[in-house]
């Protein structure tokens, strides 16, 4: 294994270690476009962490706009500038795949309803649907009046 890192060039970065599987974190990276160079952030949660050497990677995953998307990330790749780390998870497994079949907030839901936190047994949505003078102010009162008489009374003819 000598031989990769002598091919690699790379020491290993030792705050690159300061964050675990199930961790929320934001990645910044370095992106080279026509001579400039800006960055760009991922901010997820880590799924996996594998690897040994200069070929450990991690994967990031975040929901954005329904959808679920995952960036795998080498450790020691010059491109990345930091890595903050923003929650740290209590997980007891080493790869979350199964959060790839959560879909949004669906996991935080339940498990507030199952520790009890917001109870939506007794919570009654209310709808208030706008009034017809709501809806046409510019009408006048007689004819908001007329709309409102129901249709079976005959008019009156005086």
């Amino acid at each position: 294994m000598q031989w990769l890192q002598f091919i690699h060039h790379t020491p290993a970065k030792a705050a690159a270690a300061s964050f675990r599987v199930g961790d929320d974190v934001r990645v910044w990276y370095r992106i080279l476009e026509q001579g400039k160079e800006r960055f760009a952030q991922f901010e997820g949660i880590v799924i996996r962490y594998r690897g040994q050497g200069p070929s450990k990677t991690f994967t990031v995953r975040r929901v954005t706009y329904g959808e679920g998307v995952e960036r795998v990330f080498p450790v020691d790749a010059k491109v990345i500038s930091r890595i903050e780390v923003l929650r740290k998870g209590k997980v007891k497994r080493s790869r979350l795949y199964f959060l790839r079949d959560v879909i949004g907030k669906t996991r935080i839901a339940a498990a507030q309803r199952s520790s009890g936190a917001i109870s939506m047994e007794g919570i009654v949505p209310v709808i208030i649907k706008p009034t017809d003078v709501d809806a046409a102010p510019e009408k006048s009162e007689g004819a908001v009046a007329a709309a409102r008489k129901p249709a079976d009374t005959p008019a009156s003819s005086a």
